[in-house]
């Protein structure tokens, strides 16, 4: 643990020094027009669909978590990083080309698919009445892309303390982890990855006991046994749509649909922040967890960035120049 807590401290040290690097505005000279193409391509998109905002908000983190945030998670290939079996059910793609498509006509080989990506990622949280923060920008896009390099993406089956491992591996604290974790309170999942709890999670074949008996009940009834394990499902059941702290107030309750989401109110480490957030009531207490989750999220899409003469302005997101 000494080991892994001196390396959290060292590329905590190095995320401080390329945040620096890092700046808003970075085209506001050259490309004035980058985050108004990106923030309009994003809002077509959700207009037809809303569920493409918490797609983009976890292909930004996925990316982030492997090789850091430098766009590697969007190049296709059979051996690129999107390949990888935790990456398999990511959406976006298609936004993020559109974005990169528009940029290309106006300001050709100046603004790079990992800015593009950390744009969408706080305009899909906007759009979906959550907070807006000004993102620092300035990264290069990546050039190596290999899908076992994803095998540190955190599960939904691992159970806290790996998670908190590889989120401290990144230098991000147990904070930050419940915190963007809250993330899913416009996320869905497909009954596949929770169903196990609701059946024959015991040895005697009963259900995880923590769930509340109701809410069993209730995704007993979406996700019925030997039904389809691809239904998708809301990982907020009170406003999915929404960019809000219901999400903790289910885990507080015992609502939630993800083991490893449920276990933060178990855990010593995280339940406080959870139980925080849980009780943070729009106009008495203010806005804790918006005001907390624009600040994890810059600090997590400044993992590892390429800046300066490292790496390249891609001219399509797909494929290395």
């Amino acid at each position: 643990m000494e080991v892994l807590w001196l390396s959290s401290l060292m590329i905590l040290a190095m995320s401080w020094a390329v945040q620096a690097q890092l700046k808003a505005g970075f085209y506001s000279s050259s490309c004035p027009r980058a985050e108004g193409i990106v923030r309009s391509t994003v809002q077509s998109y959700f207009n037809k669909d809303p569920t493409i905002a918490p797609g983009l908000l976890r292909l930004h983190f996925h990316d982030c978590f492997v090789q850091g945030c430098d766009g590697s998670i969007l190049i296709a290939g059979s051996s690129a990083e999107r390949n990888a079996l935790p990456n398999l059910g990511l959406r976006g793609f298609e936004v993020i080309d559109d974005a990169k498509s528009q940029l290309e006509v106006i300001c050709p080989g100046v603004v790079s698919c990992a800015d593009i990506l950390a744009l969408a990622a706080r305009d899909a949280v906007d759009l979906s009445d959550g907070p807006s923060w000004s993102v620092p920008t300035g990264r290069r896009d990546g050039t190596v892309s290999l899908s076992p390099q994803a095998s540190n993406l955190p599960s939904p089956l691992e159970p806290v303390s790996v998670h908190r491992q590889k989120f401290a591996a990144k230098g991000l604290d147990d904070h930050d982890l419940v915190t963007l974790v809250g993330a899913h309170t416009i996320g869905q999942t497909e009954c596949r990855f929770f169903s196990y709890r609701l059946y024959n999670f015991t040895a005697t074949g009963n259900a995880d006991p923590t769930i509340n008996q109701a809410f069993l009940a209730q995704l007993q009834a979406l996700c019925p046994k030997n039904g389809d394990g691809l239904k998708k499902v809301p990982l907020d059941k009170d406003s999915p749509d929404k960019f809000d702290v219901s999400f903790f107030k289910n885990l507080r309750d015992g609502n939630g649909v993800l083991e490893s989401d449920q276990r933060l109110w178990a855990d010593d480490a995280t339940k406080t922040v959870v139980q925080n957030y849980a009780e943070n009531i729009r106009g008495l207490l203010g806005f804790r967890f918006d005001y907390d989750f624009t600040k994890a999220m810059i600090k997590m899409s400044s993992i590892e960035v390429k800046t300066g003469t490292q790496g390249e302005i891609r001219k399509v997101c797909s494929k290395f120049n």
